[in-house]
């Protein structure tokens, strides 16, 4: 990627620290290199994979600036580049490098849906490229879901977990449950295709599972795999408690034939650009059908603290999308 001197406005990361150490400032314009388009960001995502950056967990050079999707316009094309043009309205990853926190970013053209005749907003299209994709990619391509089959999913009104509900019923799954950290989240998970929503400190009497989805950790990690039937496969995305690991002993796995898989987005981003690409752009088409519903609400740029703070409470019940343009235009 490419810079040039022309500035733009950035919410960066000058240092490790809480949510206060976010900045407004101003960067260099990236330009499209090779392969690449260079996008007019109208929204980004706030997620949890920022507050990991901002944290310092994420080994990134300083300052940084996060923001691993958005939505906007395409400004730029970079050679090779041609199933996308110039204005063109569209969603995009920005997880392999980052940058979607800023006026302008660069990403993979692999990694971009175009939202051309869709009549889908910009703040709506934001909240899809990371959520949306990774439940799809989780339940068909790590955990394989079969129909009829029973999953679990927990943190189940959160922004993946609102996803993960929705995509399991599409793919076909039986019984789709999901837990919830406190009672009042439990309406607002049911909106989002689960059959019944649970408490996490309850999930013992959920009976059974062939997949479990688990980016909670901690305790939670070792109630998972319990739930899990005979040849049932637990997937492992996420550790928002901020709990020590949790060791899962091999010989286990092999005298009950269960099965444990990981699943990074940005990670999977890097090495399969192509089959990420074609999930998100399987995401988008089911949010414009209006088989996958999000629920959203934003944000200015400036106040990107705040959307971390919110994250990091644990208070939040669908996405968080920080407007980028004034007015997402």
């Amino acid at each position: 990627m490419n810079s040039s001197e022309t500035q733009m406005k950035a919410v960066t990361i000058p240092e490790f620290g809480a949510a206060e150490v976010l900045r407004l400032a101003g960067v260099a314009v990236p330009e499209a290199g090779p392969g690449q388009v260079a996008i007019d960001v109208a929204f980004a995502g706030a997620n949890f994979a920022e507050v990991l950056y901002r944290r310092g967990v994420v080994d990134v050079p300083l300052p940084f600036v996060p923001g691993i999707e958005v939505a906007g316009r395409v400004r730029a094309v970079g050679e090779g580049v041609g199933h996308l043009t110039v204005g063109q309205p569209v969603a995009a990853l920005t997880i392999v490098d980052s940058g979607g926190y800023a006026e302008v970013v660069v990403t993979s053209a692999d990694l971009v849906a175009p939202l051309d005749g869709l009549g889908m907003g910009m703040d709506v299209a934001a909240a899809l490229p990371s959520n949306s994709t990774t439940a799809f990619l989780v339940l068909d391509r790590v955990a394989r879901v079969e129909r009829g089959e029973r999953v679990l999913v927990h943190a189940a009104a959160g922004g993946v977990g609102s996803q993960l509900g929705q995509a399991a019923r599409q793919l076909g799954a039986g019984r789709v449950v999901g837990t919830v950290g406190g009672a009042a989240k439990v309406e607002t998970a049911l909106g989002f295709g689960y059959d019944e929503v649970v408490l996490r400190d309850q999930v013992a009497d959920a009976g059974e599972f062939d997949v479990v989805v688990d980016m909670v950790g901690g305790p939670t990690r070792r109630a998972s795999l319990d739930r899990l039937a005979p040849m049932g496969r637990l997937v492992v995305m996420g550790n928002a408690s901020g709990a020590d690991d949790v060791g899962i002993p091999a010989n286990e796995l092999w005298f009950t034939n269960k099965t444990v898989s990981g699943f990074n987005l940005a990670a999977f981003s890097a090495a399969f650009p192509g089959d990420t690409g074609r999930a998100l752009r399987r995401a988008v088409a089911a949010a414009a059908a209006g088989d996958l519903r999000v629920q959203v609400e934003s944000l200015p740029l400036e106040q990107a603290g705040e959307a971390h703070r919110r994250i990091e409470s644990g208070r939040t019940t669908g996405k968080l999308v920080l407007d980028v343009a004034a007015g997402g235009a």
